[in-house]
């Protein structure tokens, strides 16, 4: 999974980058202080593949990861190539989401780019950029469907979507607050169009109000993000700037000083498997315990085919078990089989979170 880190100059974005990845991204108080994208990998820790592993006492342990990618700062006019827009722009269509950091904090000493802070104002500044940068693909896209349509005229459903979204986006919203049918949906979504990107909503905090009731400028953005159905999650990129350099039980103590249950990077991480509707599966023995990722409804050979292409084509079957189910049998799969909670599941089984797997394979 890659999320791009995105949002107007001095809202945040490197300072949380940092620390959420620890890759000492450059933070200052200036626009454009990040010109190429810096890119951090992120390890999303799984109690559940931690303790399958001690179980087997395997050799190595791999959790899956996410790439974060912090994308230089943008103005008004962008789309037309001002400041840094057109880097900007195709550095956002390298990504599969979007994180796109809003100020919500008073602070004097810190720079607006725009001399005024208005959350709802500045969500719309760059979602207008990318509009605008997506009209300009779909206007090129209805003049070639346009002149092909004389020699092919199935072409006309095509045409009629083109016309349709672009008149939507003409009203300055994004794409991805369309109503679209399943089938529209797909034609659209190979378009790779910036403003159908998926999107959370980070509202950066100040200290004072990461544990309490949300500030005005968070209910501004929550309201804006439910427009589109969109999600907001809260956080304060100075706190997670400390607690990048805690270990794991000086984390736990802070955050219970400062009555807040989980980090921002926690519920970034949950917050990105939800909006990509992602799962994890697990396979486990004494050379490895893995977590793998693939989309919630794939099925068994699709999953299969993430260890390896030859698992996916030369597929049998998989011996499955739930995690939870296996945990009644204190992690041993040989009581597992003698219960009868181990499954043989076929080409058709969809994969299920917290599945433990063994592919049979022909090759």
């Amino acid at each position: 999974m890659k999320l791009g880190i995105v949002g107007l100059p001095n809202v945040g974005k490197s300072t949380l980058f940092n620390a959420i990845t620890k890759a000492g991204a450059e933070a200052a108080n200036y626009p454009f202080c990040t010109i190429e994208p810096n890119i951090g990998v992120v390890t999303v820790l799984d109690s559940r593949v931690t303790t399958l592993s001690n179980i087997y006492n395997s050799k190595k342990t791999i959790y899956t990861t996410i790439e974060f990618c912090d994308i230089a700062g943008l103005v008004k006019g962008a789309s037309k190539g001002e400041g840094l827009g057109n880097k900007f722009l195709g550095h956002i269509r390298e990504v599969e989401a979007i994180c796109h950091v809003v100020r919500a904090f008073e602070d004097p000493n810190v720079v607006h780019v725009d001399g005024k802070i208005n959350p709802v104002s500045d969500i719309d500044t760059i979602n207008m950029e990318l509009v605008l940068s997506d009209m300009e693909i779909v206007e090129r896209r209805i003049a070639k469907t346009t002149k092909n349509l004389k020699g092919d005229k199935s072409l006309q459903k095509e045409l009629d979507i083109l016309n349709r979204i672009n008149e939507f986006m003409a009203a300055g919203k994004s794409l991805r607050a369309m109503t679209l049918e399943e089938d529209e949906a797909e034609f659209v979504a190979s378009l790779d169009l910036l403003s159908y990107k998926p999107v959370i909503y980070v509202a950066n905090v100040s200290e004072d109000d990461v544990a309490g009731e949300d500030n005005d400028m968070v209910k501004a953005i929550r309201e804006f993000a439910e427009t589109e159905g969109s999600e907001t999650v809260v956080v304060c990129a100075k706190i997670e700037e400390e607690l990048s350099i805690l270990e794991d039980e000086e984390k736990e103590m802070f955050l219970a000083e400062l009555g807040i249950e989980e980090s921002g990077l926690d519920k970034l991480i949950k917050a990105g498997y939800r909006l990509l509707d992602l799962i994890s599966f697990i396979t486990t023995g004494e050379d490895e315990t893995r977590a793998w990722t693939v989309t919630r409804g794939s099925k068994a050979p699709q999953a299969a085919g993430k260890i390896h292409t030859d698992f996916e084509k030369g597929f049998i079957r998989a011996e499955t078990i739930s995690y939870e189910k296996l945990m009644e049998c204190e992690g041993k799969l040989s009581t597992a089989k003698e219960k009868g909670l181990l499954r043989s599941e076929g080409k058709e089984y969809v994969v299920k979170d917290g599945d433990i797997m063994h592919f049979l394979f022909n090759v």
